[in-house]
């Protein structure tokens, strides 16, 4: 007996009116599906976890689900989901199948009144939100205590989000469990994904369980996870400046639009500079990053789902919910630290087509970056207990900002372990801040030394794919624990070479054109406008008269056009130091003409253990025939990088000199050697400006992150 053999005739009727709106005439559901959507509206309702391959037809089954539990007169479907472009596609899906749906989220406020009014009154079929709006004091009181004992059916998307196991951990998806928790025990649970393993699954089956000791079970539908599109590549030994150049000659060949993802926002941005240097206008192509605001983003989607753009160069935030079925390819440059997400993401292309071209451009330097995803999220027992202790010492809910002040942690990370304190029931976020609920917080060392371990041999894995030790499909579904994990016979490793049109070789015309243009493509620095604050004891606005004006930034982070210049030029290469010099020259000239003040006097300012400031200044001044001075500044170790701005600001004030005595009356040019927060810029500017400068324009030329 099939799921359909044991629905009633209006039920199938009900489920078979959306996939034929969604599909058209001829689609039905399969029998896999069938069995999903029986377990949600059967008469023993279940929680049911979904792990199937990216193109399965997750959505389908919660579509025909809430079209089955509407026409019984059920409540609305309650879908929480991670993007907004998710959202927004699931809405419109929604609206094809022939259900009334809306989403609450930070681009529609002014429809809020409206969508909570239409699902009060029972109108709205579903109603999608984000976990971060979940979490959300405001809208628990106003939309689910609305819900609260009439919901028809909760849908968890991304559900591997859930589980600090996974790859993509977020402590806002766990306020899902409090949702759980107030259900009434037979509303049906649905949770799906494309990316779990099986340590990830049984986390979130355990979590998805009605019963706190886990009697009432999950049903878990498991499915294979290859996917026979994609023709899978990797290459290695690429220098990074290379890969830039790699993707630059190489893109016009790849099959129809597609994604090249990177790992930084900085990355999405040179690497699009670094294609128009080699294609101008005629290969158009966008960066995408989650800096942009929703219009944008919606804009860049709707431009490649239409094939207006060769490419997205994108971070992460295109990856969970897009969906253009005819991708035809996904560029890597640089690996993900964990074989799941990767495989989530090489999952955007070849949905409905016969071939899509996968390929990786590896490099020794992205071990760094796994390094740091795996240990960003585990928490510094000491850090948490100071933030508690400093919220139970107040009388009154505390902002971040506060807190900043309080404990000398950055505000980064504070946000970070607040969320991940509230997820323990330690901490809880009212409307004027946060508040210590009492309960006893312990750090679990050992469940997250068993985190970090699972994070680092995920990185193992990703070494392995990199380094083509086996099938890459084969090696990407076995890491997400499919038993049927088998050899592809399609990808670079099992076919012995690459996809068509592919090679390994690089053209150095090439990568000499992308490096002169990106090097010549200086970031602007600007100014500091605000006192930290806290220990510092200034805060407020930095008068006018002190400020440093809007600089130049020549190399940001690991700019790959810069790293092998800067590694050379710090121990003293005369090639590299003429051409340091020669980009600087540049710089300066194009921020002449864009209406830069020239300035009167170059000074210098040495901030590291180098003499690379020093050295840049004595060109400049040579070049531009003017005097040069010299910023005295003690030397030491470098501030924390988990300081807060008040805690470095008064390091950096201690350790800088007085002003030089000749920039009275001149404009001085600041030559920095590397910066990360722009704080001893900031002082080192005011000093001159109180010294009689008129202007002080700094040129950094590494700001660090």
């Amino acid at each position: 007996m099939t799921g359909v053999d044991v629905l009633s005739e209006s039920d199938v009727a009900a489920a078979g009116a959306v996939i034929t709106n969604l599909a058209g005439p001829q689609a039905r559901l399969r029998d896999d599906q069938w069995e999903a959507v029986t377990g949600l509206v059967g008469v023993e309702r279940a929680r049911v976890l979904v792990v199937q391959a990216t193109g399965w037809g997750k959505s389908a089954v919660y579509w025909s689900a809430t079209a089955i539990l509407r026409s019984r007169g059920a409540g609305p479907t309650l879908i929480v989901s991670p993007l907004l472009s998710l959202m927004r596609d699931q809405v419109a899906a929604a609206g094809r199948a022939g259900l009334s749906a809306a989403t609450l989220n930070s681009s529609n406020i002014d429809e809020w009144g409206e969508i909570e009014a239409a699902l009060r009154s029972g109108d709205l079929d579903v109603l999608l939100v984000s976990p971060e709006r979940l979490a959300n004091p405001g809208f628990g009181r106003r939309v689910l205590d609305a819900m609260a004992g009439r919901l028809g059916l909760l849908v968890i998307d991304e559900a591997h989000a859930i589980s600090d196991w996974g790859h993509d951990f977020r402590p806002d998806y766990r306020r899902v469990a409090d949702v759980l928790r107030t259900l009434n025990p037979s509303t049906p649970v649905l949770a799906t994904t494309a990316t779990a393993n099986e340590r990830v699954t049984a986390d979130v089956a355990a979590q998805l369980s009605a019963d706190s000791d886990g009697t009432d079970q999950t049903l878990v539908l498991r499915g294979p996870l290859a996917r026979k599109s994609l023709q899978l590549n990797v290459l290695d030994g690429l220098s990074p400046i290379q890969r830039y150049g790699w993707v630059a000659q190489y893109l016009p060949a790849l099959p129809g639009s597609g994604i090249v993802y990177v790992l930084t926002v900085a990355d999405a941005d040179r690497l699009v500079s670094a294609i128009q240097a080699v294609h101008g206008d005629s290969l158009p192509v966008a960066a995408y990053t989650g800096q942009l605001d929703a219009d944008r983003r919606h804009a860049l989607e709707d431009s490649l789902l239409r094939n207006e753009v060769k490419a997205l160069v994108a971070t992460s935030a295109l990856g969970m919910g897009y969906d253009k079925p005819d991708l035809g390819f996904v560029v890597h440059v640089g690996s993900p630290p964990s074989p799941v997400s990767y495989y989530q993401q090489v999952g955007r292309a070849g949905r409905a087509l016969d071939d899509a071209v996968v390929m990786l451009l590896a490099s020794a330097t992205d071990d760094a970056v796994w390094e740091h995803f795996a240990t960003s999220t585990i928490p510094d027992p000491k850090r948490m207990t100071a933030l508690l202790d400093a919220l139970a010492a107040a009388d009154a809910p505390m902002s971040v900002p506060t807190l900043e002040a309080e404990t000398g942690q950055r505000r980064g990370r504070i946000e970070l372990m607040l969320k991940q304190l509230a997820v323990d029931g330690a901490t809880e976020r009212g409307q004027d801040g946060w508040i210590s609920t009492g309960r006893p917080w312990t750090f679990d060392a050992a469940h997250y030394d068993g985190v970090l371990a699972v994070r680092r041999r995920e990185a193992d894995i990703m070494r392995s794919y990199v380094h083509g030790r086996q099938c890459l499909m084969q090696l990407l579904t076995e890491s997400l624990d499919d038993p049927d994990a088998t050899p592809c016979g399609r990808c670079s490793v099992c076919r012995g070479r690459f996809s068509e049109a592919l090679s390994a070789d690089v053209d150095p015309a090439i990568v000499r054109s992308v490096t002169v243009s990106l090097r010549r493509s200086a970031q602007v620095l600007e100014p500091r406008k605000m006192y930290p604050g806290g220990s510092f004891g200034k805060r407020g606005r930095i008068p006018m008269e002190l400020m440093a004006s809007p600089g130049r930034v020549l190399a940001h982070a690991d700019a790959p056009e810069w790293s092998d210049l800067l590694a050379a030029a710090r121990n003293h290469d005369e090639q590299a130091l003429a051409d340091l010099g020669e980009a600087a020259v540049a710089t300066l000239a194009a921020w002449g003409r864009e209406g830069g003040r020239r300035p009167d006097v170059i000074c210098s300012l040495r901030l590291t253990g180098t003499t690379l400031a020093e050295e840049l200044a004595a060109h400049l001044c040579r070049v531009g025939r003017r005097p040069g001075t010299s910023m005295p500044v003690q030397m030491g170790d470098a501030p924390s990088r988990d300081l807060p701005g008040a805690a470095e600001a008064t390091q950096w004030q201690q350790r800088l000199g007085p002003a030089p005595d000749d920039v009275a009356g001149q404009a001085v040019l600041l030559v920095v050697d590397e910066s990360r927060s722009g704080w001893a810029v900031t002082l080192a500017a005011a000093a001159l400006r109180e010294a009689g400068a008129t202007a002080v324009l700094p040129l950094l030329i590494h700001r660090t992150v």
